[in-house]
């Protein structure tokens, strides 16, 4: 007995479900990323390695390990059927919501101003990244057993609105501003899509604006991050040092950029090879280079969009909706920040930036959209081999029929002779 049929004995509902093939263009463009970052990190982070760790490759290796260990997340996670997740999907929440709480009451490791990470031995885990994806799962498995109540206030937004609140009042108090908002984003997005009344999005949204502005005008840091941003040129050797080095690293690229490899902003930009990797992304491959890293994610949101439009349930329709979205809204912001267009967030860059946490969780994503697509093709093959089956099935009882009724008729014409 293989293991495919020891799982099927034992496991029988994960493995008899058919599967088709995942989307091939979004895998390949996806692995080419990852490949793309860990060149990245290394060209961004070679110089500050050398000084602080006295090894260059200090942060590509790390980086490298990372990536490898989210392909293979991506591709198991890719074969695991998505509708198995409904029975997780409350478990996930509640781990996720955990693990932020101990990061704000004193657990936390501080990095940069903010308890964001989870110190395990020699593995920092960020759990507000855990909690974007937590929630696009929580929010699919509501909103398909909700249907048409979802244009409810009281059912339809109002648990939601509260659920997602609570997680970003725990990234608020890491603090961690842009994570809250993308999680407001992907909660605001979803309850679009399913049907939510749009008075009540509305309403709610402007009330989320609201307290946005409260939470920046009366948070000091965040006061000041704000003024320094609208007057960058006066702030550029202090709170603005970042974002002004960034605009830099841009500006000195061009058109084609000064070559891989060859960047000179990574002696002043802080931290380049983290939030702010786009940077030196547009200094040494130019407009070009940020041009063609726009459209590989633009094709990837616009691919998971697909999938989501093919899904064979509102399930899955919405998970791969809202991991379409997460993954367009960190890049948009990530380079918005990059550009000085926004102020500074924390948000990584997808596939590219360095960090652990987000390339993990990333290829988690990945692995369900890709499970996702595989579904769309497989309901239409088991559809065939169930019509295939049928027919064969019909025209075994028509030949049985005809064998059975011939001897029949020749009875009969002897009886009548």
């Amino acid at each position: 007995m293989n293991l495919r049929e020891r799982l099927q004995r034992f496991y029988p509902r994960i493995v008899a479900r058919p599967q088709g093939a995942p989307d091939v263009a979004l895998f390949a463009i996806v692995v080419a990323l990852m490949g793309f970052g860990v060149v990245m990190v290394y060209s961004a982070s070679a110089i500050e390695a050398t000084v602080v760790f006295r090894d260059p490759q200090y942060f590509v290796k790390r980086q490298a390990i990372f990536a490898l260990v989210s392909f293979g997340l991506m591709l198991g996670v890719s074969r695991f059927d998505y509708h198995r997740y409904r029975a997780f999907t409350y478990p996930v929440l509640g781990v996720v919501t955990a693990l932020m709480l101990l990061s704000v009451i004193g657990f936390g490791h501080t990095g940069g101003g903010a308890a964001r990470w989870l110190k395990l031995g020699p593995i920092n885990i960020q759990p507000s990244e855990m909690s974007k994806l937590a929630l696009v799962l929580w929010l699919g498995y509501s909103l398909e057993k909700k249907k048409e109540q979802v244009r409810s206030f009281s059912i339809g937004m109002l648990p939601h609105l509260i659920m997602a609140s609570g997680l970003m009042l725990l990234c608020l108090k890491q603090p961690d501003f842009g994570g809250a908002l993308v999680l407001l984003f992907l909660t605001f997005t979803l309850l679009f899509v399913a049907g939510a009344r749009l008075g009540y999005l509305l309403g709610a949204a402007m009330l989320g604006g609201i307290l946005a502005a409260w939470a920046v005008r009366f948070t000091a840091y965040r006061w000041e991050r704000m003024l320094a941003w609208f007057n960058m040129s006066e702030h550029r050797q202090d709170l603005a040092y970042q974002p002004f080095q960034s605009v830099m690293s841009f500006g000195s690229g061009e058109l084609s950029g000064l070559g891989l490899g060859k960047g000179l902003q990574v002696l002043y930009l802080p931290e380049a090879h983290t939030d702010f990797v786009a940077a030196i992304i547009g200094e040494e491959l130019g407009f070009f280079g940020i041009l063609a890293l726009c459209t590989v994610y633009l094709v990837i949101v616009a691919r998971g969009v697909r999938v989501a439009l093919a899904a064979e349930d509102e399930y899955g329709a919405y998970i791969a909706f809202g991991i379409s979205v997460l993954f367009g809204v960190q890049a948009l912001v990530n380079m918005a920040v990059a550009m000085a267009m926004l102020p500074t967030k924390g948000l990584t860059l997808p596939f590219v930036s360095y960090g652990g946490s987000s390339l993990l969780v990333c290829g988690v994503a990945m692995g369900i959209l890709l499970n996702i697509s595989r579904q769309r093709g497989a309901a239409p093959a088991a559809s065939a081999r169930s019509s295939a089956r049928g027919t064969a099935e019909a025209s075994a009882l028509l030949v049985a029929e005809a064998d059975y009724a011939a001897p029949a008729r020749a009875r009969r014409a002897e009886a009548r002779g």
